[in-house]
């Protein structure tokens, strides 16, 4: 680990616009995910990079966040670590953050009270796993001044990212560091790299730097008219200008106990459609992105819900969750969980059906409701035999959003009308269909077939609908 002193800083004041409804009550890193918030996974990484002395930069709708990291994130005082909120204070002037370097240019102050030699700067509202302190090596082998860590990309998304162009050449003992020739935001295109000529690097939003070589250049860019005091916009190119940028090339960051599989996964989960499939690749059986590395935790606050159980409902219809993941407190009575994320306390009642659906907390499923390819944000109580996913119309008629790419979205404690006989018709139909999972399972054996088919049935007609 780095001798040097290092502070991180964590920026969380995103707005989260693109995640609406999800960020009606909330900032964007304290949406839920999977059981955790966002921002857990920077805090984790940072801590599990033996950095302890971290600040958060908040400023949107932020008491959920700030609660989320009080009652969370409590390190030892005594060996002066620290997880501490900070919300925009006005000290250099009376406006709000104006922008990420802004944030920490108003700031200041608690670079100069922690007297770092290295500033870490990290968003708050990716998902991965990363040790920070092998890019803390690799910036000070390559006597860079600002470092950024990049992830490579295919070469169809580089409209989508800040685009990293090196000079080639890796720097002698700095561990994939290489110099910035050209930081472009958002190009149409780009050169591919030349030992991956199908890739290119991609901004994770991750800094490393000196701290005088920081602070001089926030106090440069707080002085410009033209500038949109941003950190990937402004301060890494005001580097690049001075030939003291680097980059830190994410694919040779070293986890222990990765996967081939999940080793160097990222994920930007800035649209619900990126938020949606950042959950679906927890659930197969051998996930693109492994919450079971212990090697590697990822933190949050602890829970007294009790186990997840799986019990049986009226005339016997079996509970029973398939290729998802339930988190404590869930109960299942009846019902069928197919391919699904359920968060903390969820209830299913009989012959429900969630499929293909992530549901945040509290999340209450009646006894013959369906929700297909849906997120239900927390506290959400769907009434037995009403649907959720079934039918876009229906769905834009009840007021909820929907995506281009047809997910249907609830926000917290929406409230969801009870069904008429057409919706419930609809329900019984769509909870009738044999799960995939299940029929994957079955193939030809007839007497399997039968006795799944008698399963269904009784979910089916345990409802009175």
């Amino acid at each position: 680990m780095s001798v040097k002193k290092v502070l991180a800083i964590v920026l969380a004041g995103g707005e989260g616009k693109r995640l609406m409804p999800l960020t009606a009550d909330r900032a964007k890193p304290a949406v839920p995910f999977a059981g955790f918030r966002l921002v857990d996974f920077a805090l984790s990484n940072l801590v599990n990079s033996g950095y302890h002395k971290v600040v958060v930069l908040t400023q949107y709708k932020s008491h959920s966040l700030d609660r989320h990291i009080s009652e969370t994130w409590r390190m030892s005082t005594q060996l002066g670590n620290y997880v501490a909120t900070v919300p925009a204070q006005q000290r250099r002037g009376k406006s709000w953050f104006l922008g990420s370097a802004n944030a920490i240019y108003q700031s200041m102050n608690l670079i100069g009270d922690a007297e770092p030699d290295i500033v870490v700067v990290v968003g708050a509202d990716h998902v991965y796993r990363m040790d920070f302190d092998q890019m803390v090596q690799s910036h000070i082998k390559s006597g860079a001044r600002a470092t950024v860590a990049a992830v490579r990309q295919p070469l169809e998304l580089a409209n989508q990212f800040g685009v990293i162009e090196v000079d080639g050449a890796e720097v002698t003992g700095a561990t994939g560091a290489h110099k910035i020739a050209a930081f472009v935001e958002k190009p149409e295109t780009t050169a591919g790299l030349a030992e991956a000529p199908g890739e290119f690097l991609a901004s994770m939003g991750n800094y490393v730097f000196d701290t005088d070589a920081l602070v001089e250049a926030l106090e440069h860019d707080a002085k410009k008219e033209d500038t949109d005091n941003d950190m990937g916009g402004d301060i890494i190119p005001y580097f690049v200008e001075r030939n003291e940028a680097y980059v830190y090339d994410f694919s040779t960051n070293d986890i222990p106990h990765a996967t081939d599989r999940d080793r160097n996964y990222w994920r930007d989960v800035g649209t619900i459609d990126s938020y949606y499939e950042a959950h679906m690749d927890l659930i197969s059986p051998v996930p693109i992105f492994n919450l079971y590395n212990r090697a590697w935790p990822i933190y949050t606050r602890g829970t007294t819900s009790p186990p997840a159980k799986f019990v049986r409902g009226a005339r016997n219809a079996v509970g029973t969750a398939l290729d998802s993941i339930v988190a404590p407190g869930v109960v299942v009575s009846g019902g069928v969980v197919e391919n699904s994320v359920l968060s903390n306390d969820v209830y299913v009642g009989t012959g429900a059906r969630v499929q293909d659906s992530v549901l945040m907390d509290k999340v209450v499923v009646g006894a013959g409701a369906v929700v297909r390819r849906a997120i239900i944000d927390k506290n959400v109580h769907i009434p037995a035999g009403a649907n959720i996913g079934v039918d876009p119309g229906l769905d834009r008629a009840r007021g909820f959003a929907i995506t281009e790419s047809g997910l249907t979205v609830l926000s917290k404690g929406q409230v969801v009308p009870a069904p008429d006989d057409a919706e419930k018709a609809l329900s019984k139909a769509a909870a009738g269909e044999l799960p995939e999972a299940l029929a994957l399972a079955v193939g030809r054996a007839e007497i399997s077939k039968a006795t799944v088919d008698q399963v269904i049935d009784n979910q089916v007609t345990a409802v009175d609908l």
